[in-house]
C-alpha cells in the first residue's frame, strides 16, 4: 500500500494475506459462538467475517489509514471447510480528498478460497492521511 492517500490509485489491488481455517479454531469458535452449527458445514458466517477482519487489521496496521468509517454490503457466498486456505484482497473503487490532511478511500474487500472462488466480500470506507 502506498505511503499516503495521494499515491493510492483507483483500481489498485492490495493483498491482505492468507489464513487457513484451522480445525481447532473452527471447533472452538463454534463451541463459543454458534453451538448449534454443525462443524461439517464449514466455518460459520461470523467466523468468516472474523478471519477477514483479522487479515484486514493486520494489513492496515502499516497503512496511512487513520479511521474506518464503515463496512457495508457484506456478502457471504460459502462456508469454507476446515483446512481451507483463504486469501484476502482489497480493490480501491474510489477516493475523495477531504481537506489538506486526509481523504476517503472506498474499497471492495474479498476473501477467496484456494480455487479462487468468492467466499466473502464487503465494501469499506476509510480515512487515509494525505
Amino acid at each position: 500500500m502506498p505511503a499516503a492517500f495521494d499515491e493510492i490509485e483507483i483500481g489498485q489491488v492490495v493483498t491482505l494475506g492468507t489464513r487457513v481455517v484451522d480445525s481447532k479454531s473452527l471447533e472452538a469458535f463454534i463451541a463459543a459462538f454458534t453451538p448449534a452449527w454443525p462443524v461439517e458445514n464449514g466455518a460459520p458466517d461470523a467466523m468468516v467475517f472474523a478471519i477477514w477482519s483479522r487479515l484486514d487489521s493486520e494489513s492496515s496496521a502499516v497503512w496511512p489509514q487513520t479511521k474506518r468509517l464503515g463496512v457495508d454490503a457484506l456478502r457471504w457466498m460459502r462456508n469454507p471447510p476446515a483446512g481451507e486456505l483463504l486469501r484476502g484482497r482489497m480493490t480501491v473503487m474510489g477516493k475523495d480528498p477531504v481537506g489538506e490532511g486526509k481523504g476517503i478511500v472506498i474499497a471492495q474487500h474479498d476473501l477467496l478460497d484456494e480455487a479462487g472462488r468468492l467466499v466473502f466480500s464487503c465494501l469499506t470506507r476509510s480515512i487515509f492521511a494525505r
